[in-house]
């Protein structure tokens, strides 16, 4: 199926949110991609023209783990095209659009680099990257973690779709919510920002507190005078063995 790119204005920008799923996470070790997706964003608005593959693992045995998690088996995919097959209209989708996925520094475009790289196509350069999780991490500060489920509840954006089993299509489509409330989202404030901004309106709440602060009465320093001195190192001589002597 042809996914040839319709010509837009230079003033639209258009946004890829993608997602993979795998036979494991080694694919350094031969591991495969057996199903990939991708949400098309642009001007801020998800269009609905989507991309979406399953792709046969070429003799790779898909484990029981990672069955459990995307329910993929090799009798489902047995017919599927191959990875070569699917990547050049993969590639055309993409275009040269900024491409997005949740922890795919650390596993999406490598993998998908990986798998580029052995069939002899163009990788993804890392200027095109953009990763989700990155982002939730600079912006939000109070998940309990940054996993797409996590976020997503916190933004309130449903999972329902997803509740059986991970798939590509679904998790794109959620990723796409995802980055659309992170770039509305301000950058977190630091631990320090909180103080002062507490402390700032504080001042605004309370001005009183805060002028006896600024002007509450300190005592002079002063040395003790010969009375006040003997009666320290007589309180003192009978302390045995004090530590500060030793």
């Amino acid at each position: 199926m042809p996914y040839a790119l319709c010509p837009m204005p230079l003033a639209m920008t258009r946004i890829i949110c993608f997602d993979t799923e795998t036979t494991g996470f080694e694919y350094a070790r031969g591991e495969r991609i057996i199903e990939v997706a991708a949400v098309e964003i642009v001007d801020g608005k998800i269009t609905g023209r989507n991309f979406h593959e399953y792709i046969n693992p070429d003799g790779r045995v898909i484990p029981r783990e990672s069955y459990m998690v995307h329910k993929l088996s090799n009798e489902f995919l047995a017919d599927a095209r191959k990875f070569a097959d699917v990547a050049p209209a993969l590639l055309e989708f993409f275009g040269d659009s900024e491409i997005v996925a949740h922890n795919g520094i650390g596993f999406d475009f490598p993998f998908l680099n990986y798998e580029l790289a052995q069939i002899g196509l163009p990788q993804i350069p890392r200027e095109r990257q953009n990763d989700t999780m990155l982002m939730a991490t600079r912006k939000l500060f109070g998940p309990k973690s940054y996993t797409l489920d996590s976020l997503a509840k916190w933004f309130g954006i449903s999972t329902a779709a997803r509740a059986d089993a991970h798939g590509a299509l679904i998790d794109a489509e959620i990723l796409a919510h995802l980055y659309l409330e992170l770039v509305r989202a301000d950058d977190a404030r630091t631990v320090a920002d909180k103080i002062s901004d507490d402390a700032a309106a504080l001042t605004v709440a309370l001005p009183e507190l805060h002028a006896a602060g600024a002007n509450f009465p300190r005592r002079a320093a002063r040395s003790p005078n010969a009375t006040e001195s003997a009666a320290h190192d007589e309180f003192i001589s009978k302390i045995k063995d004090p530590m500060w002597k030793v």
